[in-house]
């Protein structure tokens, strides 16, 4: 296992936190969905059975529940898990976790970590209890996931136009007035769809709160989102002619901008201030009140410096400003992709991240003298932003000193092994065991159940559930 490294993050209690008010609220009955207690449902993943479902895990371990198997520390190595097996080191998450947390705080931003990367409502709770704001998803089936396991606050980076799903998002801010969800309006028809699926709710008594949106900003040759200021202004007017729906924001992604350099993204960003001010200044803001907070938000793991420089120099608005940053890959960071673009890479002084994952497999086969198969492959690792990486081996059986992979390379992956080149020299045997290191979490993430969490010596004490 990678070692722990020493975290020189600094440590802000709750305290000293931006205060970063919610969304409008309506007094009512209290709803328990999270936090401590026995009707917990992110503690409630403890009572889960160890089964057939969940790869990697120790066969003699089945019908235990999942905080029994916790509860055992069992080594890595020696302690019956089978390969392949994808772990999470305890040392770098908690880590990454402080890292970007401190990072927002610092820089007074809100924090919406993107939950489509590990869809772990423990990493959620994980992330909260780190001063996150709230949880981002990216459809509605995630938004169901958030809410589900106690997350008040979602922001739904995506448009929504189906009618089934709006009725539910609308049905849940019914049921639990604390609760919070923001998504995106791109285009006229989009908001017509909206407040026609939404429309017979309206009309109920009491009239429900309605959907609060953001116009989201795109680029030329980019994703979803408004090309030009006049279109933006079109939808907004749209928003406010709509009796369900409520216009509190502007959204987007810098990491769609193509070519995406720091000039292109600063110009962007600056776009995306600009529109705030430009709805504001229309007075398509009206609707909120004037204590409640103007939404601005952006920010992947590519690029929040950006984010943060520029959201820095938004002008003074009607209302206070949700500065709203989303970045997700960061929890797990990665040895790839991730690896090359944090902007830790440009601002280390403003932090850094480590790579989590390390994804165990065991040499098969030795079939030619510079080739060996590993017993991993497509359905266990991520490859679209690169191939795994060997980076550490230990001996047959797990046992014995850790070294290097060195003189070694993946060069194909097949759905259940990995093709391995050998250089001159390097050490490689059957039943040798073969630390991967990975590129993308969002794709790695969603290829385990559940993912042992271990310490640096490889006592795994935890698990993360993933709900994809």
């Amino acid at each position: 296992m990678a070692d722990e490294h020493p975290d020189h993050a600094e440590h802000l209690d709750h305290a000293e936190r931006p205060d970063h008010a919610a969304l409008p609220r309506r007094s009512a009955r209290p709803r328990h969905t999270g936090g401590p207690g026995p009707a917990d449902p992110v503690a409630r993943l403890a009572d889960e059975v160890v089964d057939h479902r969940f790869k990697g895990l120790p066969p003699d371990a089945a019908g235990l529940t999942v905080g029994e198997l916790a509860a055992q520390r069992r080594p890595l190595f020696t302690g019956g898990f089978t390969t392949p097996v994808l772990t999470l080191a305890a040392g770098a998450l908690e880590h990454n976790l402080r890292q970007l947390g401190a990072f927002a705080a610092r820089h007074g931003l809100a924090f919406a970590p993107h939950g489509k990367t590990s869809m772990s409502p423990r990493l959620f709770r994980r992330q909260l209890d780190h001063g996150a704001w709230g949880i981002t998803a990216a459809v509605p089936s995630q938004v169901r996931v958030c809410r589900a396991f106690g997350v008040r606050r979602v922001f739904l980076a995506n448009e929504v136009v189906d009618a089934a799903a709006l009725r539910w998002i609308a049905a849940e801010l019914a049921a639990d007035p604390e609760a919070t969800v923001v998504c995106y309006v791109d285009s006229v028809r989009g908001v017509e769809l909206m407040d026609a699926a939404l429309a017979p709710a309206h009309h109920a008594s009491p009239a429900p709160r309605p959907l609060d949106v953001v116009v989201e900003l795109g680029v030329p040759g980019g994703r979803t989102g408004v090309r030009t200021a006049d279109e933006a202004a079109r939808v907004a007017r749209a928003v406010t002619d709509a009796a369900s729906l409520r216009l509190v924001g502007v959204a987007g992604y810098e990491g769609e901008v193509p070519d995406a350099d720091a000039a292109r993204v600063r110009a962007w960003l600056e776009e995306l201030v600009a529109l705030a001010a430009a709805l504001d200044a229309a007075g398509r803001f009206a609707a909120l009140g004037p204590q409640e907070e103007i939404v601005v938000s952006a920010g992947g793991s590519a690029w929040f410096d950006a984010v943060a420089e520029v959201l820095g120099r938004l002008p003074k608005l009607s209302r206070p400003v949700l500065k709203l940053l989303r970045s997700g890959a960061y929890v797990s960071h990665d040895d790839g992709h991730y690896h090359r673009a944090t902007p830790f890479n440009r601002v280390p002084g403003q932090g850094s991240l480590l790579p989590a994952f390390r994804l165990w497999a065991q040499v098969l086969s030795r079939p030619e003298p510079h080739l060996a198969f590993l017993n991993a492959g497509k359905r266990d690792a991520s490859y679209d932003l690169g191939l795994p990486q060997p980076v550490a081996v230990r001996a047959a059986g797990g046992g014995g000193a850790e070294r290097a992979a060195d003189g070694m390379e993946v060069v194909k992956l097949a759905d259940q092994h990995a093709f391995v080149r050998l250089a001159p020299g390097a050490e490689l045997e059957v039943g040798d065991w073969v630390a991967l290191g990975l590129s993308h979490p969002c794709t790695v993430f969603d290829r385990w159940q559940l993912i042992p969490v271990a310490e640096a010596d490889g006592t795994v004490t935890d698990f993360v559930r993933t709900f994809f």
